[in-house]
């Protein structure tokens, strides 16, 4: 483009790839095995059920995953305040006014690219937009509903000190049967969440040229800086 130049920035700091992508993996397992804990499927085997364990290891497929998904969501809340300022927790929440009055503007401005198809320029954004980062803070409420209520249900059959810390969920939202619903109704939040995002990801790399898939792979985008 005439007047501007090219520039490579690095947004994308390691902790914050590496915690997109463990969380993506730990998302995807904890679905899978999430909808066949609550919907068993038949496996014919050869011999009395017990020997495959089939069921078994579903199970404790998804309680690792669980837990290795707490943990690396605790190290991002962690990096939320130790990490740069794409990184930082005012990319997803207004702390003041004047950032709310400017992040609102600015989520208006990419409805109108994303949603509504009514400007053809994307957004001048390096890191999250306004918009993407409110719906991430959603997206970490969704997390921690999950934790609690998953560890809240672990609890009955675990000795670990982790999930016992979560047992007065069971009760405050009705008993087992309540909370296994809510957790299994949430998983729908996160496959809508995870169509969304990989369409808009691909889109913004198409329309907008940044690099933003290859960004949290290597951490860099591209900005056009202004002569």
């Amino acid at each position: 483009m005439n007047g501007a130049t090219i520039e490579r920035v690095y947004v994308w700091q390691l902790p914050v790839r590496l915690y997109h992508w463990v969380n993506a993996a730990c998302v995807a397992t904890l679905a899978v095995t999430g909808y066949m804990i609550g919907r068993p499927m038949t496996v014919p085997v050869i011999g009395e059920a017990s020997f495959s364990y089939f069921f078994g290891w579903v199970r404790f497929i998804h309680f690792v995953a669980a837990f290795v998904f707490f943990f690396n969501f605790l190290g991002r809340i962690y990096w939320g305040f130790a990490g740069n300022r794409y990184a930082h927790w005012d990319q997803f929440l207004p702390l003041t006014p004047r950032l709310l009055r400017k992040q609102w503007r600015e989520a208006v401005e990419v409805m109108k690219v994303d949603i509504l198809q009514a400007k053809v320029e994307p957004m001048e954004s390096v890191g999250h937009n306004a918009l993407a980062g409110w719906t991430y803070f959603l997206s970490f409420l969704a997390f921690l509903f999950q934790s609690v209520t998953g560890f809240g249900m672990y609890a009955a059959m675990s000795d670990a000190w982790l999930p016992h810390m979560f047992a007065w969920i069971v009760p405050l939202m009705g008993g087992d049967f309540a909370v296994r619903q809510w957790h299994h109704m949430m998983m729908w939040f996160f496959i809508v969440f995870s169509m969304i995002h990989v369409y808009l990801v691909f889109y913004h790399d198409y329309v907008e040229g940044r690099g933003v898939i290859s960004s949290m792979a290597g951490g860099w985008k591209f900005v056009e800086r202004r002569k």
